[in-house]
């Protein structure tokens, strides 16, 4: 049997951790050697906040009484010898719950009341007014208390069906999830509208966020849940039941919220549940797996997927297993081989990522930490073909080229002007670019989108808004790569000048692509359209529901705006601070020469000396050099933690 999806996040977690100290003790000797600038600095921050704030979320979605959460205490909460969350007969997770671990919080179950779905702000929003959620604390060493204190996710309140209609709770047509009148005229909904659950979980601590979104009227009702949520979860399980196959509102959940032509499909994962159900005395093993197979093979073709992404399992029977060690019924129950999938799909294409990124990030911070060794060399080889030319020299030559040196320096000082000019335009259209993508004209669009939706009558046209207002997003990000292109142009004119007057070896970085932002915006759009078909234009008729929906679109849409100004953020600072390096570099160059001509004026032996000097500095930095390609190296060839090396040590060279 393959490594378990727990085992390898385990070693994730373990290797995220050794790379993230190796990245601090790379950083600490970079800068007991000069050799930090603002964009080499930004580029190890960034890197090494990744690693750390790496988070992986696996959504569990499907209708209710499907075996979420049975599946969840299987796969992640065995170890404490009983369930932790609600999964018996009668008692089921009822609203959206996340779980994960904030070292900055205490362990504790935060609630958001029900009623807040009356007012417009997006669950995102309400995560920042803690005051406002119910919080119970939990004990996480006793597995007693904290079943009980997480069964509160299950609690029901009883509400008239208008109250329900206003919470958004709308009948659908055959759903199986209705909601029943009692003889009193109520009907049952959730407590609460959404649960944080903070708990130091081994897993929990590593990254792992687990979301469980019950049914489809909780789905629906939601719109975070739809079109930020799941969207940005690395894989989502769908969950069906192996007696009763894909029912309708199994399909409707299916098309409507998981699956669009933009997405990875790879990245979901179908689960038949409740494989005992078909065990059968009167039918031999053989009968009853074949039985499974047609499950399986039937549920790949309604939903379109390979046979290969629907796994048949028993949760129940794999937590009893789990529980009381009984090997042989956890090979019945299949959570093994489902848990081996997660290990190959999700971490294996989120080391992929991860590693691709990081080797991106240390080719690059290497090239330009190189590229500071190099100046310096340059300027050490400098120095030493004009000291070298004094051999013999008598003291009226020497002081002559003391003149020489103070004229260039002068000269050079003259040059800044011209070096500030450049600043100056190139601030004024960066600036033009964070106002195109900044919270100011993100604002001014969501409320254009605002006021299209609160048209009277049912919004038919809403699909045309939506669209509108995304082709504006895109022209925009359009605008801001045309000015980046246009700032790349003017660098590397400038640089080019700058080299040819002053001897510089400066080099425009690689212009920042907004190809990945219109994709992720592609992503973003296509899961609202999707979002707003014809089952919610009931829903899209309450203003605060529309209102709801527009903020929750708000937070996605600045997520994605900072990540493309952060990419703008970086090329600058690359740009800027190579020109700084190189400026700050020349200034102590012409510093050196200066003394060293002193030192040689005043002393006869003087001249020797320095240049013993200066060989020894070109053999410490070529020896600096080698250091930093070993260092930079070991940490490229760590992005696969498969395979672990021993780092080197860092030491002062």
């Amino acid at each position: 049997m393959g490594t378990s999806f727990n085992e390898q996040f385990d070693q994730h977690g373990t290797w995220r951790r050794e790379f993230a100290l190796q990245l601090k003790l790379l950083t600490e000797w970079m800068k007991d050697h000069e050799l930090l600038d603002a964009a080499v600095q930004e580029r190890l921050h960034r890197l090494e906040t990744r690693l750390r704030a790496d988070k992986i979320m696996v959504a569990f979605v499907a209708e209710f009484s499907r075996g979420k959460s049975e599946l969840i205490n299987a796969i992640f909460f065995a170890g404490y010898g009983r369930r932790i969350m609600p999964a018996s007969a009668g008692r089921t997770t009822m609203c959206p719950t996340e779980m994960g671990f904030d070292a900055d919080v205490p362990p504790c179950l935060r609630l958001l009341p029900i009623e807040t779905r009356k007012q417009p702000q997006a669950l995102m929003e309400w995560r920042m007014v803690p005051e406002k959620w119910t919080r119970v604390d939990l004990d996480v060493n006793d597995p007693r208390q904290l079943s009980l204190a997480l069964e509160k996710v299950a609690e029901t309140l009883r509400v008239t069906q208008t109250e329900a209609n206003e919470l958004g709770f709308l009948q659908r047509e055959a759903s199986e999830e209705n909601l029943v009148a009692d003889a009193q005229g109520l009907v049952e909904i959730p407590r609460w509208r959404h649960a944080l659950i903070n708990m130091a979980h081994p897993l929990l601590k590593q990254g792992l966020v687990i979301l469980d979104t019950p049914g489809l009227n909780a789905i629906g009702a939601e719109p975070e849940l739809t079109v930020s949520l799941i969207p940005q979860a690395h894989a989502v399980l769908f969950l069906l039941g192996a007696d009763t196959g894909v029912t309708k509102s199994d399909l409707s959940i299916w098309r409507e919220h998981l699956v669009n032509d933009l997405q990875d499909k790879n990245t979901r994962l179908v689960v038949l549940n409740k494989i005992d159900t078909l065990w059968d005395a009167l039918s031999s093993p053989a009968q009853m797996q074949a039985q499974i197979e047609r499950q399986r093979a039937s549920t790949a073709e309604i939903l379109g997927i390979p046979k290969e992404q629907v796994m048949a399992v028993s949760a129940q029977k794999g937590l009893v297993a789990k529980v009381t060690n009984d090997s042989a019924l956890l090979e019945l129950s299949c959570l093994p081989a489902l848990e081996e999938a997660l290990s190959q799909r999700i971490m294996g294409q989120r080391q992929k990522m991860l590693a691709a990124a990081i080797f991106k990030g240390i080719s690059d911070l290497r090239t330009e930490t190189s590229r500071v060794i190099h100046i310096r060399q340059r300027d050490l080889t400098e120095q030493l073909i004009e000291l070298q030319s004094l051999h013999g020299k008598n003291s009226a030559v020497i002081k002559n080229m003391r003149a020489r040196i103070s004229q260039e320096q002068a000269e050079f000082d003259l040059g800044g002007a011209k070096i500030q000019a450049v600043r100056s335009v190139h601030l004024k259209l960066l600036r033009e670019v964070f106002s195109l993508l900044g919270p100011r004209s993100l604002k001014k669009e969501m409320l254009q989108l605002t006021t299209a939706l609160q048209q009277k009558g049912l919004k038919l046209g809403v699909k045309r808004a939506y669209g509108d207002t995304f082709d504006r997003l895109r022209e925009k990000l359009r605008l801001v790569q045309s000015t980046s292109s246009e700032i790349q142009s003017m660098l590397a004119a400038t640089f080019r000048q700058l080299n040819t007057e002053y001897g510089f070896s400066l080099q425009a970085p690689t212009e920042p692509s907004v190809e990945r932002h219109l994709h992720d915006l592609d992503l973003v759009e296509r899961g609202h359209l999707q979002y707003l078909g014809i089952s919610n234009i009931f829903r899209l008729a309450q203003p605060e529901f529309a209102n709801r929906l527009v903020r929750a679109l708000a937070t996605r849409l600045r997520v994605l705006h900072e990540a493309a100004l952060s990419d703008i953020e970086l090329w600058s600072k690359s740009a800027s601070a190579q020109l700084d390096t190189q400026l700050r570099e020349r200034r102590r160059n012409f510093v050196r020469r200066l003394e060293a001509i002193d030192r040689i004026q005043q002393a006869s032996g003087g001249l020797g000396d320095r240049i013993g000097e200066i060989q020894a500095q070109e053999l410490a930095l070529n020896q600096l050099n080698a250091k930093l390609s070993e260092l930079t190296g070991y940490l490229v060839a760590a992005t696969e933690p498969k395979h672990p090396r021993s780092a080197p040590v860092v030491e002062t060279v």
